[in-house]
C-alpha cells in the first residue's frame, strides 16, 4: 500500500493497493469511492477493502480515497473525478467502484465517459436534485454493474436498480442489509471478479 495525495485543490488522500508491490506495474486500476463522509465513511471501509483484495489478487491496482471537506456531494464528485484523472494518467484502463453514497458518486462520475467500467454497491439514488444517479445512468457508455441488498432500508436504491434493469445494466442481488453484515467477502467477490472480467 502506498499513500497518495490526489491533486485538485482539495485535501484528498488515498491509499494505492498494488497488485504486485515488488514487480511490474499493473496496467489497470479501480478507483474506490467510500460511503458518506458524515457517517464515518472512509477509504478503510471493509467493503472497499474486500473489493480491493480481489482486484489486487487478480492483477489490478485499487486506489481507495477519502473525500476532502464536506461539500454537499459536489466536492465529493470532484474528488472522484480527480482520483480518476490521477489513475487515467498512470494506467491504460480505469474502473470506478463505490459503496452507498460512494455508489451514487461512482455512477455520476461514470456517466462522464472517463472510465472503462463502473460498479455501484448499494447506491443511493441522488445526492442533490442535480446530482441524480438515476438520471445520469443513461449516459454510462461502459460496462456497468449495480449490486444491492434486498433488506436495505438505509439507501434509496430501488430507483437505481429499476433504471439499471431498464438499461440492461447487470444487477446482483444479496439477501442482506445495507452494510452487508458478514458478507464483505462475498461482496468483494461479486464486485471484484466482475471488474476483473471487464477491465
Amino acid at each position: 500500500m502506498t499513500d497518495v495525495l490526489v491533486p485538485g485543490g482539495r485535501d484528498v488522500r488515498a491509499s494505492l493497493d498494488t497488485a504486485d508491490p515488488d514487480g511490474e506495474s499493473a496496467d489497470a486500476c479501480v478507483v474506490a469511492c467510500p460511503p458518506h463522509p458524515q457517517h464515518r465513511g472512509h477509504r478503510g471501509d471493509e467493503r472497499l477493502r474486500a473489493v480491493s483484495d480481489v482486484l489486487t489478487a487478480g492483477g489490478v491496482d485499487c486506489l481507495r480515497f477519502d473525500y476532502g471537506d464536506w461539500d454537499e456531494g459536489y466536492g465529493e464528485r470532484a474528488d472522484a473525478r480527480n482520483a480518476v484523472a490521477w489513475a487515467r494518467a498512470r494506467y491504460d484502463r480505469v474502473g470506478l467502484f463505490g459503496f452507498s453514497f460512494g455508489g451514487c458518486v461512482a455512477l455520476l462520475v461514470g456517466s462522464e465517459g472517463e472510465v472503462d467500467a463502473v460498479s455501484a454497491l448499494a447506491p443511493t439514488a441522488r445526492l442533490a436534485s442535480d446530482l441524480d444517479a438515476v438520471a445520469s445512468m443513461a449516459d454510462i457508455d461502459c460496462p456497468a454493474q449495480v449490486v444491492y441488498a434486498t433488506r436495505d432500508d438505509t439507501a434509496d436504491w430501488e430507483p437505481v436498480v429499476e433504471r439499471a434493469r431498464e438499461l440492461g445494466v447487470e444487477t446482483v442481488e444479496f439477501s442482506a442489509d445495507h452494510f452487508f453484515v458478514g458478507q464483505s467477502g462475498k461482496v468483494g467477490d461479486a464486485v471484484g471478479e466482475w471488474l476483473l472480467g471487464v477491465l
